[in-house]
């Protein structure tokens, strides 16, 4: 074999023959030089074998280290967890303190008659069901919990404001019906003098009388046709024994000629309320209450007020 050589500066070239000796010289060299790398590589790693065979404790020292990390891991996933769980509890806690008023809220409107009780139960669970899914069963993952309490929360947020309103229009409506004077201001008895011209009981003259008598038992009682406010508890001249009750927007009601008088002034009246017994005080010819309706100080028909029970 011939190798050609040419010098740098394109000079005289020069020709190196390689015999067969040569050649297979240098291919036992290389193979040599590459055995020997190989062994070398193989006796260090048996040594490193050999080194850990002699030295368990440092694998082990190894593998305790990685158990140690992962222990720690564990504990911040258990602890990051153990945080969801505080606050998922926390967020049920608050929702049933809001749902216990709810409950409130509609069993007063049961009691108040706004809603049937046959209808609503606001002491149990409501009735829920349906057919078994016969496919695959999940558990809610915990951002599924916290989407899920969140629309909830929303959910009873707005129910609150509807029942608060409900309630203020119910609280109205019933503070209305309290304030509004109608029905007779005795449990039982007659209507025994109307409103208007009549002839005076005492002098046979016409005159003027700005109420209605109704007659009945001695003793019997008297309630207030409305809830209202006492202005007047005591003796009036004519009327005897007189109970007067301011009811709002101009309204008053008087109840006279009573026996006893059983409330003071300023005391605050429900309707259907007992404010005296009946007697014949004053300028009267027997047990009866003199009932009275006023409306900015004017004196109107008793009757047309008590005729609206019956509406």
């Amino acid at each position: 074999m011939n190798i050609i050589l040419v010098g740098k500066h394109h000079g005289r070239s020069r020709v190196l023959t390689l015999n067969g000796m040569l050649i297979v010289g240098m291919v036992v060299l290389v193979s040599a030089l590459i055995g020997a790398a190989g062994w070398a590589g193989y006796q260090f790693a048996l040594n490193q074998a050999s080194a850990l065979a002699a030295n368990p404790s440092g694998l082990v020292a190894h593998w305790e280290a990685r158990l140690d990390e992962q222990q720690v891991e564990l504990a911040e996933v258990e602890q990051a967890a153990q945080q969801q769980i505080d606050a998922l509890t926390l967020r049920l806690g608050e929702m049933q303190g809001r749902l216990l008023r709810l409950d409130a809220l509609g069993q007063r409107f049961v009691e108040s008659g706004l809603v049937a009780s046959e209808e609503f139960s606001f002491g149990e669970p409501a009735a829920v069901g349906g057919p078994e899914d016969s496919g695959d069963k999940e558990s809610f993952s915990a951002p599924d919990l916290m989407s899920m309490i969140g629309r909830l929360e929303n959910l009873i947020e707005d129910r609150e404001k509807q029942l608060r309103l409900l309630d203020k229009l119910a609280s109205r409506q019933k503070l209305d019906e309290e304030m509004y004077v109608e029905g007779r201001p005795i449990t039982w008895g007659w209507l025994s003098s109307k409103y208007g011209y009549r002839s005076d009981p005492f002098t046979g003259k016409r005159t003027w009388h700005d109420g209605v008598d109704l007659a009945g038992k001695d003793g019997s009682d008297i309630i207030s046709v409305a809830g209202g406010v006492v202005t007047w508890a005591g003796e009036r001249y004519g009327y005897g024994n007189l109970v007067e009750i301011d009811h709002g927007d101009g309204l008053v009601t008087r109840y006279g000629h009573c026996k006893e008088v059983v409330v003071n002034k300023g005391d605050v009246v429900q309707k259907g309320q007992v404010v005296a017994l009946m007697g014949s005080t004053g300028r009267s010819t027997g047990p009866h209450v003199h009932f009275e309706v006023l409306h900015n100080g004017r004196s109107k028909d008793p009757v047309k007020y008590i005729a609206r029970s019956s509406k």
